[in-house]
């Protein structure tokens, strides 16, 4: 048995994360990945960009500050490899490329600006089969703040995939425009509309907690009638209530009602009564995809 520390730095439109995993190989078994230790920040780079068109001052403050500390975590953890990625916030922003280069000459982190396509291409990545059965049919949606990845994966494969400019952020401030959700409602109803009791795949941090807050058991799925019932609960509280009732961090309280709607549109368009939630994303992803081409 070998035991290695891999890492991954998702720098998203919402929040930057650093996940840190066990890499446990066995002999003539399957790869062992635990996780270690995950940190986030909520550094919203999407508000810069997706409103004024670049991140300011404040926000490229901190998140080299974020990189200095996660540079230094990956040396306590004794990480070997690392991945960092950044999705649409630094993607769109017009100086999304000279901030990378700036972070990448004051703490030597190395980030890659990934598309929509990328993204999607690297979520699936993930043990989403750990949960879901290889021979139906599953749209897997992956909601962030910039964006929304959808893949369509019929018999354990992908048969689809595309990129939505529909992100909590933006919709937070009205960013979203009418024409990118009919393109987003007909993608699937034409991508789906041949396959039969299709299931919904949800990935992201606000799914992760409702699916806390119902208490259902981890391989269990939500039903259509739970989600959109937690929805409207959750559209009845202000903002205070969500924080401190349901202890949400302020970051993430107000975007839970745009997010939980993206995912009920997606299973409405699917024809979908399911939704499951494997608590797996990007950063998971990012760790099989570095494992798989090392070796």
């Amino acid at each position: 048995m070998r035991l290695s520390k891999y890492a991954a730095i998702d720098i998203g439109s919402n929040a930057v994360r650093l996940l840190v995993n066990n890499v446990i190989e066995r002999k003539n078994k399957p790869t062992v990945y635990t996780k270690s230790a995950i940190v986030r920040v909520p550094i919203r780079l999407g508000q810069d960009t997706f409103t004024h068109g670049s991140i300011g001052m404040p926000n490229q403050q901190r998140l080299i500050d974020a990189m200095h500390s996660f540079k230094l975590l990956m040396g306590i953890h004794s990480v070997s490899h690392y991945m960092a990625c950044a999705t649409s916030a630094l993607r769109e922003a017009k100086n999304g490329n000279q901030l990378i280069e700036r972070i990448h000459k004051e703490t030597e982190v190395s980030i890659e600006l990934i598309d929509g396509k990328r993204e999607a291409e690297i979520i699936a990545m993930t043990d989403l089969f750990d949960i879901v059965k290889p021979h139906k049919s599953y749209l897997f949606v992956d909601v962030g703040g910039g964006s929304t990845e959808l893949t369509l994966i019929r018999q354990g494969k992908t048969i689809a995939s595309k990129s939505f400019k529909i992100g909590t952020v933006r919709l937070l401030n009205k960013m979203v425009q009418e024409s990118e959700q009919e393109k987003y409602k007909s993608w699937i109803t034409t991508h789906t509309k041949s396959l039969s009791r299709i299931s919904v795949v949800g990935s992201g941090g606000t799914i992760n907690k409702v699916f806390k807050m119902t208490g259902r058991k981890i391989g269990k799925p939500l039903s259509f009638m739970l989600l959109s019932e937690q929805h409207e609960y959750l559209k009845k509280r202000s903002q205070k209530e969500l924080m401190v009732d349901l202890e949400l961090n302020p970051d993430r309280a107000d975007v839970i009602v745009p997010a939980v709607q993206i995912y009920l549109t997606a299973m409405k368009f699917s024809g979908s009564n399911k939704i499951y939630v494997p608590k797996v994303g990007l950063a998971d992803g990012m760790i099989k995809l570095l494992y798989k081409e090392l070796h």
